[in-house]
């Protein structure tokens, strides 16, 4: 397998009342998370959502003190659906990252900048999907382009097909489950 890999950076595009000021290049996020976006091979290639009452989602969570965003992702995947790392390979070419503002809920008129990592998983083996924080999950069809949510999963969407499309060796490691 070649040394290429993808990282990517997602300035997430929010709306002008969302925020009370655009991006700079100097500020410094305050707030990390991490989680996944897993995949499976049945008949197709499908991948997971978690659903929101109001949005589509991914597995993921903030990390807790001293964690790496490596081991808060799948401490969040396992936490938010059962599912045991060592049911899930992670392509070690593939991180995605978005910056975007958000609020806390108890004070609206303060914003931090969040960083969000996301990896890149595939199920090796059959899992039960235990939803703990969502009131439902859905496996979705991989057939790009997708459009589910502008701000947070399309981006994500789109960097993965860009991978696959640039690293057809993991592409077909997926379509195969050739691990």
């Amino acid at each position: 397998m070649g040394s290429a890999s993808t990282r990517c950076l997602c300035i997430a595009d929010q709306e002008p009342s969302s925020r009370s000021h655009s991006l700079e290049m100097s500020e410094k996020p305050t707030v990390f998370a991490a989680g996944y976006l897993i995949f499976r091979k049945s008949d197709r290639l499908e991948f997971l959502l978690m659903k929101h009452p109001d949005r589509w989602d991914l597995p993921k969570g903030h990390l807790d003190p001293g964690e790496s965003a490596c081991d808060a992702a799948k401490r969040e995947l396992t936490e938010e659906t059962g599912i045991a790392i060592e049911a899930v390979w992670t392509d070690p070419s593939f991180e995605f990252t978005s910056l975007y503002w958000v609020s806390k809920r108890n004070v609206p008129q303060k914003e931090s900048l969040k960083e969000l990592t996301i990896y890149l998983g595939l199920l090796v083996r059959p899992v039960q999907i235990a939803c703990t924080e969502h009131p439902e999950y859905q496996w979705w069809d991989w057939n790009p382009p997708h459009r589910i949510q502008p701000r947070a999963i399309d981006p994500l969407l789109d960097a993965v097909e860009n991978h696959f499309r640039d690293q057809p060796e993991i592409y077909k490691r997926f379509l195969e489950r050739n691990f």
